[in-house]
């Protein structure tokens, strides 16, 4: 790895980028399987808006093309909840709360950020939109409720990661405020849980557990498969025009 190399992927911009693209490509493969028609509209103008904030931040590090297609598993810096598969529809609306409620409070912070103050906007309607089926699957019928406890138990072990500080994210020379973003998330996701008559699962902070590494690299056994799917046209045909 050269050094020019290893100082781009310590570039926090290139950990949201990240973030977006492979959520963007979860939410894709819903296209043509979505429950009903409404909602193939809706993920698909999630994942759209998630591949622009993507495009945008790559662009500011480089080739947007090379970075999302021409690099290998351990040179992303996505966090691990982005890229768990997609699993039932509980399983992708608790995951798409997790993760909009994270991003809507962290480019809320990052207010000197011409893409974070436009990209707040969308992400607010991402998690309006999870919030909204989530209360619904939760306190819906007994099957939908128990998918969505499962989806939140099975997903919870994944949120650490999204509090662990990225080196060199400020706000006008400041760090994030971390800790405040933590509790805030928290206090959002219990609140949610709590009215859509879901369990909170135990703390990972209580528990012992430990955030995963997505952010140094590593990854779960589904993103390689993931990422294979994602590049497979780009690097059948280098430098084709379409």
């Amino acid at each position: 790895m050269t050094d020019s190399t290893a100082a781009l992927l310590a570039r926090p911009e290139l950990a949201l980028a990240d973030d977006a693209l492979v959520l963007s490509h979860r939410l894709g493969e819903w296209a043509g399987h979505a429950p009903v028609l409404e909602e193939e509209v809706a993920l698909a103008n999630i994942a759209l808006d998630l591949l622009g904030q993507a495009r945008a931040l790559y662009g500011e590090l480089g080739d947007e093309d090379e970075l999302a297609y021409l690099r290998e598993e351990r040179q992303f810096r996505n966090c691990q909840l982005t890229e768990q598969p997609n699993g039932d529809f509980a399983t992708t609306i608790v995951r798409q709360l997790f993760f909009s409620r994270w991003q809507e409070l962290l480019y809320g912070q990052l207010t000197d950020r011409p893409l974070a103050v436009k990209a707040v906007k969308e992400v607010a309607y991402h998690r309006d939109h999870a919030e909204h089926w989530t209360l619904r699957l939760g306190d819906g019928t007994p099957e939908s409720h128990e998918r969505a406890q499962r989806a939140v138990d099975d997903l919870w072990r994944y949120t650490g990661e999204l509090f662990q500080p990225l080196e060199g994210l400020t706000v006008e020379g400041h760090p994030v405020d971390w800790d405040t973003l933590r509790v805030s998330w928290d206090g959002y996701v219990a609140d949610v849980l709590d009215r859509a008559t879901l369990r909170v699962p135990e703390s990972p902070r209580q528990s012992g557990w430990r955030a995963g590494a997505g952010r140094q690299g590593l990854h779960t056994e589904s993103f390689g498969r993931m990422l294979a799917e994602m590049q497979h046209l780009h690097r059948s045909h280098p430098g084709a025009r379409w």
